[in-house]
């Protein structure tokens, strides 16, 4: 099943979009919904807190008094730290719960206002993040829950900000319009993207890319974009695993396929085989085949690797498993490392990745004609890694 992150500012409209993923066919978890099932009237999570907070928080009928409680945990950090500790865990256990009941074929959607906030994003395959301007969510806070202007500012200022949400973000939604249009939106991500991802993890099959040749222009948020596949490929793995992005949108200011391409590091390729199937229920299936790397400069000579794909059919993603220490590991971190820290050869690269485009129209033929600049840009990344002392940096060697 796909499991999907969906998050947003107090205001921001993220019930909205529950709902209307709910009327396209999808599983809704709500974490508020939990929140209250687990510290209900009779129930150990209620007596827990009671113990913590006191009888004031106990109303006539025996249920949680919610005002009350507020009033003594709102502004004072570890009243909140505390009552976290006694309702995280249960709902994260009646989420696993639910989920686990959920079909195979499922798009689970859970619904958790502070996802950002407590860290839940790389156990996600997607995160939506639901935003809205700032008037607009105060002003839906006044309509919906009586709240009074400095009320709203108030619990928006308690929650991260929208930049923090939004480098979590794999999608965005803008909720600054109608309904109908905020409707439309999600509609699209679901036909679109959410559906064909999840086929595309059941069956265990990469999303297909587009085999024609486009180079991008320099995307700042490459690097972003990486570090949050990087952040659900650590989730999925035991720890001692390195996992680093390479490429050309590893490279800041170079053009590049609009494609991310990590390295996973192994002590063998056995080892890398043991792991593919946590990688794949992650998003990232292993491609069929004996996957091998072109040895520079030694004539007829291979270094194996396994090659996975992603399953998100809105993020094209290539994770290369090799060994670490090996010639083709190395080659990796040495070339982006070299093109990182030498402008003259970024901009070579560059000038003669948009020479390759012109002639060439689809992405394996371009992949050819740039192997003699390979082994050329691989003997002055040689000479440079002997003249600065280079070595692989500690995020790309094992922890």
């Amino acid at each position: 099943m796909l499991k999907v992150g969906l998050t947003g500012g107090i205001g921001a409209g993220k019930s909205a979009v529950a709902r209307r993923l709910s009327r396209n066919g999808a599983v809704i978890i709500d974490a508020d919904v939990l929140a209250r099932e687990v510290v209900a009237a009779g129930t150990d999570g209620l007596a827990e807190i009671v113990a913590a907070f006191g009888a004031g928080t106990l109303a006539a009928g025996g249920e949680l008094d919610r005002p009350a409680l507020a009033a003594k945990v709102f502004g004072d950090d570890d009243a909140r730290r505390t009552l976290e500790k006694i309702i995280h865990p249960r709902v994260r256990a009646r989420t696993a719960e639910l989920t686990a009941g959920a079909p195979a074929e499922a798009v689970v959607v859970n619904d958790v206002p502070l996802l950002v906030e407590t860290g839940l994003a790389p156990s996600y395959h997607l995160v939506v993040v639901v935003e809205a301007g700032r008037a607009a969510r105060i002003r839906r806070l006044a309509e919906t829950r009586g709240m009074t202007a400095d009320q709203a500012e108030a619990r928006i200022a308690a929650q991260a900000d929208d930049a923090v949400r939004r480098r979590a973000a794999d999608v965005v939604l803008i909720n600054d319009g109608t309904l109908d249009e905020l409707n439309a939106q999600v509609d699209r991500l679901y036909r679109g993207r959410l559906r064909p991802y999840e086929e595309h993890l059941r069956l265990r099959v990469s999303a297909r890319t587009d085999r024609r040749l486009h180079i991008a222009e320099p995307d700042p948020t490459w690097p972003e974009q990486a570090g949050r596949l990087i952040a659900r490929i650590r989730h999925a793995l035991p720890p001692g695993h390195p996992v680093s992005h390479i490429g050309s949108t590893a490279v800041p200011g170079l053009p590049a396929k609009d494609i991310i391409d990590l390295m996973l590091g192994v002590r063998t390729l056995a080892e890398a085989d043991t792991l593919a199937e946590r990688l794949a229920r992650a998003g990232f299936p292993q491609r069929p085949g004996e996957w091998v790397d072109n040895a520079r400069g030694i004539p007829g000579e291979t270094w194996p690797k396994r090659l996975h794909g992603g399953t998100d059919p809105g993020r094209a993603v290539n994770l290369h498993v090799r060994v670490i220490g090996s010639p083709g590991w190395r080659f990796a971190l040495l070339m982006r490392d070299h093109l990182r820290s030498v402008p003259e050869a970024r901009d070579g690269y560059a000038a003669a990745k948009a020479r390759w485009a012109a002639e060439h129209h689809d992405r394996y033929t371009y992949a050819d004609a740039k192997e003699p600049w390979f082994d050329d840009e691989a003997r002055a990344a040689d000479d440079w890694a002997e003249s600065t002392g280079w070595q692989p940096g500690p995020e790309d060697c094992p922890s």
